[in-house]
């Protein structure tokens, strides 16, 4: 799908979609939960359709409402049904890598399919923990096989990769045969994430202890085998993609984002505290935050704990003054796209001036111009986005190709766009 923006007057209102991290690990616990729970303010992007499709071939029953849906879990005592066909999960790195090691408690034969650049992200961790314990783990064009159950002990996993692999392990280890050790070495990056999977496994009941080490690391016990109980859990408005209407609300000013938990923790919730650096301003209002125009200066920016964010920094660094640097951008080359490659050249068309050194990035400020030709989506959610806040904030027509790519994550992103005075529209 094509979509057109037209230069356009930008205010008002929006909520921010429900965080994609919480609702994945909600939907996760309450599969393995013993009851029914039930979850609200949930958006039925592509990622979260995966995992909701993946624990019901877990024996997990879904039952969907329109903003809401109720599960009712397996339970340790139930145990888990036979997986009769391949495990799809679509484009989601979070759904794979969080059943890997779940599915691997089944001791059957399971094979993962999925879509996109899926399988072109590394998964080395699981390979060396399987490998470890004799277990199958076998990687291929078209997907993962697993085959062998997934025993309890002590885990050393490296915390400069995804943190995924920590919530995959850390979700699985509470229905082992005895307690486990998970210690993460340093550098620990994308801890936020692991912190918010903790706190969603604690809601459902289950018990984890951590402390840190003195080389650095963090050790988490998990107690096994514990049960999952029922929950009811809303979830929280999303961070990450609440930066996209921010930066849009600091370069024109008149936007107000309702659903954000201040007490969030979110790792995309740095975003506020980067907008601040840069000199945005932002003041708490009824219900929400609203974000008013501002003189935005470029900052130094270390993307370790905040991967997420690239994209919509890249376009951030367009609008402020001065040299905006990207530190530790590397892990945005493995996500849907090449998110360095694709922003860079998506901008350049517009404009812009950036450097990319290895895994930093440096985003020179300059007045953006209509693009000659078409911007390219690169079929990934959050490419598209970044570059419609773009041509939005800089008051330019542009053409975007593959605009469906948002249903991934925001399926409701051109509807918020338009309500916000953006005129888009739409060719096949």
């Amino acid at each position: 799908m094509k979509a057109n923006l037209f230069s356009s007057r930008i205010g008002g209102t929006a909520a921010v979609p429900p965080s994609k991290s919480a609702a994945h690990r909600a939907v996760l616990c309450a599969a393995l939960a013993e009851g029914t729970s039930r979850i609200e303010n949930i958006e039925y992007s592509q990622d979260i359709r995966a995992t909701l499709g993946a624990v019901a071939q877990l024996g997990a029953k879904v039952t969907e409402e329109p903003h809401a849906v109720s599960i009712q879990g397996r339970g340790a005592g139930s145990g888990f049904v036979t997986v009769t066909r391949p495990v799809f999960c679509n484009e989601s790195g979070s759904t794979l890598r969080f059943l890997i090691p779940l599915f691997s408690l089944t001791a059957q034969k399971i094979h993962f399919t999925g879509a996109g650049r899926l399988f072109d992200r590394p998964q080395a961790v699981y390979q060396m923990l399987f490998d470890s314990q004799g277990l199958r783990f076998t990687q291929e064009p078209d997907g993962i096989t697993v085959f062998g159950r997934l025993r309890p002990g002590a885990f050393k996993l490296p915390g400069d990769v995804s943190s995924q692999f920590v919530s995959g392990l850390m979700f699985a280890a509470p229905l082992m045969e005895s307690d486990s050790l998970i210690e993460v070495l340093p550098p620990y990056e994308s801890r936020s994430y692991v912190d918010l999977t903790l706190d969603n496994m604690q809601q459902f009941g289950i018990k984890a202890a951590q402390r840190a080490r003195k080389n650095g690391s963090v050790v988490y016990r998990i107690p096994a085998p514990q049960t999952y109980t029922a929950c009811d859990v809303t979830i929280e408005g999303d961070y990450s993609q609440a930066a996209f209407l921010a930066v849009l609300g600091c370069v024109l000013g008149g936007v107000t984002v309702t659903g954000l938990n201040p007490e969030s923790k979110q790792g995309d919730k740095v975003i506020m505290d980067i907008l601040q650096r840069c000199g945005g301003k932002c003041k708490a209002v009824d219900g929400g935050l609203k974000f008013g125009r501002s003189l935005l200066k470029a900052t130094e920016i270390d993307l370790a704990d905040c991967p997420d964010l690239g994209p919509i920094l890249f376009t951030l660094g367009c609008f402020c003054s001065g040299e905006t640097i990207l530190r530790n951008a590397g892990r945005l080359r493995i996500k849907e796209s090449d998110r360095i490659a694709a922003m860079q050249t998506e901008l350049e068309k517009m404009g812009a001036r950036i450097q990319v050194e290895g895994d930093t990035v440096y985003i020179y400020g300059t007045a953006l111009r209509a693009p000659d030709r078409p911007l390219n989506g690169h079929n990934d959610h959050r490419i598209v986005m970044a570059l419609a806040i773009a041509a939005a904030a800089g008051g330019l027509p542009a053409t975007i190709l593959g605009a469906e790519a948002v249903n991934k994550s925001w399926p409701a992103f051109w509807q918020v766009l338009q309500s916000l005075g953006e005129r888009v529209e739409f060719e096949e």
